[in-house]
């Protein structure tokens, strides 16, 4: 295989990830749909206004659960990113014009769906002076504006950890302020060539540092070592993560890195034991589980488990249901 779907000749990472066929799913990863009165409310209201998010547009299999709590992603800055990870499935290439209506936008979409907590995420634009800085932090005013009780979670690249980019994104208070370590150290580079470890830490501890609820993933079954993940758990609790996210890599297509191995749903519940013995105020591990999976329920945890009070204006969010994919909810129903 030399040439991509969409015509262009294959990168040599790309060419050499083909090489290896797509893997076969466990019976672990197969998810039941089911429907709820609201994410038929929100599934309607989606299509009749035209409305997009991550949820639909990706495919994302816990849409039912994470709508059925008025809750969605959004992604913004366009489709195109301006640097490639090998497991992520965005375009790379040179992006659109900056589209300066956009936060507009995703406020009304939150608006029109009633959301009562938003997560934002985006694309890396490195073609920008600010790097994307007003984007993110223009988007979080404007859907705290038009939806004051609704909680914003903000995920962030790593705006080449410039302390004035990132300090854009903090002053517009956002409930969670996010960055993706995703991986461990030792195959870093390799997976996320463009981004280095330690500046996705040090991301991290500037938002703790100016008061934030911090956020981190890690991406798992991509060639780590269970000691790895340790270590790289301690190295986020250290840089200051509240809360940490752990979820099993599922690869878009062959042109992507090849899955090492698949992480059973016991491993993900011995994981979540150890990020909660090493202090994450807001754990969740699974198979899958994905970053923004019940965002709002584990802010509420943290807010708790740090002693802070939740506005009255988002009390709402404590009132969450279970989280099915949480691997020990998973672990039950394997049973």
């Amino acid at each position: 295989m030399t040439v991509a779907p969409e015509g262009r000749r294959l990168l040599r990472v790309e060419a050499r990830n083909a090489e290896t066929p797509i893997e076969k799913k466990p019976s672990w990863l197969k998810n039941t749909a089911r429907m709820g009165p609201e994410f038929q409310e929100l599934k309607s209201l989606a299509r009749g206004k035209g409305l997009h998010t991550v949820c639909e547009e990706a495919g994302c299999p816990n849409i039912y659960e994470c709508w059925e709590d008025r809750e969605a992603t959004f992604l913004i800055g366009g489709s195109k990113c301006t640097r490639r990870c090998d497991f992520c499935d965005i375009a790379t290439g040179k992006p659109d014009l900056l589209d300066v209506t956009e936060p507009r936008k995703v406020a009304e979409s939150v608006q029109e769906l009633g959301l009562r907590y938003a997560t934002v995420t985006g694309v890396a634009r490195d073609d920008l002076d600010d790097g994307g800085a007003w984007l993110y932090a223009e988007t979080i005013r404007a859907i705290h504006r038009l939806n004051p009780n609704t909680g914003v979670e903000i995920l962030i690249p790593d705006f080449q950890g410039k302390p004035d980019r990132l300090q854009q994104v903090i002053d517009a208070e956002p409930e969670v302020f996010a960055h993706n370590v995703e991986t461990v150290p030792r195959i870093f580079r390799q997976i996320r060539p463009a981004f280095t470890y330690e500046r996705s830490l040090d991301v991290i501890t500037q938002g703790k540092e100016a008061g934030m609820i911090t956020k981190s993933n890690l991406i798992l079954g991509m060639g780590e070592t269970n000691e790895e993940i340790h270590e790289a758990l301690c190295d986020l609790h250290d840089a200051g993560c509240d809360i940490i996210t752990l979820t099993q890599y599922l690869r878009p297509s062959p042109l992507f890195h090849p899955i090492d191995r698949w992480v059973k749903p016991e491993e993900f519940v011995e994981l979540s034991r150890m990020a909660e013995e090493i202090g994450f105020l807001g754990v969740m591990a699974g198979p899958m589980v994905r970053s923004s999976y019940r965002a709002g329920r584990l802010w509420a945890r943290a807010m708790e488990k740090s002693g802070r009070e939740i506005p009255a204006h988002l009390a709402h969010i404590e009132d969450e249901g279970s989280a099915s994919q949480e691997a020990s909810s998973l672990v039950q129903r394997l049973r």
